[in-house]
């Protein structure tokens, strides 16, 4: 798989204070820190830094009190419940009611459905029309390992795909217009979003194993979502460090199909048994599909593409956004501006089965 994933040493400045966090995510940090055992001391420090918009109640404290919340980090979240006792009460969570389960196709049916999928993935990039879009890219880190990102820059670039293939042209960082190849950037990038990740994975000589998982709901299309393993002898997906060492890993992870054109509209892939000399412990990707219209035909193209890793407890997260797509031709244009990020809910998974026959 021609994807390149990199992480280059940064010097990142986490003095900035006063990250405005909701209580939910305040207790969902609270939790991973126990879960990971994170050490108290630290855990407080990082509460030192947050500052929150909604009123942290007694009932709450009591909560992380009984996970296991230690004494230092109990202190700082008795402050915020003082500091915060003048906000609104926190939004309710929404509970969904489970609806009535629906069986999965029959086994004769999910082998259908997979040798479609894979007819459509070995001749997705031979039926892409030649085009020009923005891909944006928005880079972030964390060395705490705590899910605190700070963001990094923002590197947009004007993509080319003539004749199946690719070509980047850095046009602007942090909105500022420079020349370059993303080749000369520096720090985690990505490259091969556009089919290659998934014509490997359906390619028969990669022999993944395939298993009809259940349904799901993105962007209101019922998908059969089916899970996969690709064996490391297999595998051609290759994580790199610094440009200078390699390796190839076993992966596994999720692909959504659409259950009306039965297209790929999302997948997710996961390192698995990484070689524990190599500097990258964990590395995960999530890319989205949605229907773009270029010139009049509509046609499967990426979305967004998020790709995280970890080296010891630093950790990378690149967002990557694909905009503004146009026919390739001398008309082409393309706006140099970076266009604000997507929001969050387009990707948000519903819990959904679809009616019964």
């Amino acid at each position: 798989m021609k994807a390149r994933l990199a992480i280059l040493a940064m010097v990142f400045c986490l003095a900035a204070a006063g990250q405005q966090i909701t209580v939910q995510q305040l207790v969902r940090m609270v939790r991973s820190s126990i879960e990971l055992s994170h050490k108290d001391g630290e855990v407080a420090k990082y509460l030192k830094r947050v500052k929150l918009t909604e009123k942290l109640d007694a009932s709450t404290l009591e909560e992380l009190a009984a996970l296991g919340a230690g004494p230092k980090t109990l202190k700082e979240l008795a402050k915020l419940a003082r500091e915060s006792a003048s906000l609104p009460d926190p939004r309710p969570v929404e509970v969904r009611r489970k609806k009535p389960t629906v069986p999965p196709p029959s086994p004769a049916e999910q082998d259908r459905i997979i040798n479609a999928v894979r007819d459509f993935a070995l001749g997705y990039l031979k039926g892409l029309p030649d085009f020009i879009c923005t891909q944006v890219t928005r880079r972030y880190a964390d060395p705490s390992g705590m899910g605190f990102w700070r963001k990094i820059d923002t590197v947009t670039a004007k993509l080319t795909y003539f004749d199946q293939k690719e070509d980047y042209k850095v046009i602007l960082v942090n909105n500022r217009p420079v020349n370059m190849t993303m080749d000369d950037v520096q720090g985690a990038t990505s490259s091969g979003e556009f089919g290659t990740m998934m014509h490997e994975i359906f390619d028969p000589e990669t022999d993944a194993a395939f298993q009809w998982e259940r349904w799901g709901k993105l962007r209101g299309r019922i998908c059969h979502v089916y899970n996969y393993f690709v064996r490391k002898e297999k595998s051609k997906w290759s994580i790199s460090y610094e440009k200078k060492m390699r390796t190839i890993p076993a992966y596994r992870g999720l692909v959504y199909v659409d259950r009306d054109t039965e297209m790929v509209v999302r997948i997710t892939l996961e390192a698995l048994n990484i070689d524990p000399s190599f500097p990258v412990q964990e590395a995960r990707t999530v890319l989205d599909y949605d229907f773009v219209n270029i010139s009049g035909g509509e046609y499967m193209l990426p979305l967004k593409f998020e790709m995280r890793m970890r080296q010891g407890r630093f950790l990378v997260k690149n967002e990557v956004e694909f905009r503004l797509y146009r026919k390739f031709g001398a008309e082409a244009v393309i706006s140099f501006d970076t266009p604000d990020s997507l929001p969050d809910e387009m990707f948000a998974e519903e819990p959904a089965e679809p009616k019964k026959p």
